[in-house]
């Protein structure tokens, strides 16, 4: 399944992954630190869900309390919502 998140707080404007049941695929951001953001991408394709929130939530950018990262947990979270 399909997932769009528009992200709060953050410089990327959406996230974008496939769920393949708790596998996380194809994820992308729109907008942000291509190259990082890119990269984390590549490293979290293919991760559980249940992996990937724990290590990122409430992550923070600079004097933010939120991040990139934080984000993709809200959205990740909410996708769970949605499966369940």
């Amino acid at each position: 399944m399909t997932f769009k998140y528009k992200t709060q707080g953050v410089c990327p404007r959406e996230i974008n992954f496939t769920l393949e049941g708790e596998t996380i695929k194809d994820l992308s951001f729109v907008g942000g630190c291509d190259g990082n953001l890119k990269a984390l991408s590549k490293m979290i394709d293919g991760k559980e869900m249940d992996e990937i929130i724990p290590l990122f939530k409430g992550h923070t950018c600079g004097a933010r309390d939120n991040s990139c990262m934080n984000q993709l947990v809200v959205a990740l979270e909410a996708a769970k919502e949605k499966l369940s």
